[in-house]
């Protein structure tokens, strides 16, 4: 049963990250091409493969530390919070077209993913480490929402709030 969750922990982020993906596959493809793009925008072809890598590494951490410090609310919830609020930009973005919210959800999240890896490394620094491309790629992503948000909020097409 030990391993039964532990394999949970590990993949539950990679496995949401996927469903949400297929969810609003449509919806991605068609945004990419649509809409203006920040600079440095990468290629479409590169969220796939980061997320998919970022969300093993939450799930390695989080895994891990549950192995050592089964008791650890603070990275239970801190864990639950951000990917609460990663999957939920995906939806409010591309299948809802709630892009403003989306934009307000975005500093949300890299709030909690900045507080749940130092949460993790007062634990465990060496695995609190891991969390640091989750951290830098969420908030190289707030500034490609931002900069969606500024390029494209006057065209009636991009967004259902605001």
């Amino acid at each position: 049963m030990k391993i039964v969750k532990d394999l949970v922990r590990l993949f539950l982020p990679f496995v949401g990250g996927n469903i949400i993906g297929k969810v609003i596959a449509n919806e991605t493809k068609q945004d990419y091409e649509d809409f203006k793009k920040p600079p440095f925008a990468p290629p479409k072809i590169a969220f796939p493969i980061v997320w998919s890598i970022l969300y093993l590494i939450m799930g390695f951490v989080y895994m891990a530390i549950r192995k050592k410090d089964k008791d650890s609310l603070d990275v239970m919830v801190t864990h639950c919070t951000q990917l609460i609020l990663n999957f939920s930009w995906t939806l409010l973005y591309f299948k809802w077209k709630l892009r403003f919210t989306a934009l307000i959800d975005s500093f949300l999240l890299l709030i909690a993913v900045v507080v749940q890896t130092v949460v993790v490394i007062k634990k465990r620094p060496i695995i609190g480490m891991l969390l640091l491309p989750y951290v830098v790629w969420s908030a190289y992503a707030s500034y490609l929402t931002t900069g969606n948000w500024i390029l494209n909020k006057d065209n009636p097409n991009y967004s259902n709030d605001i």
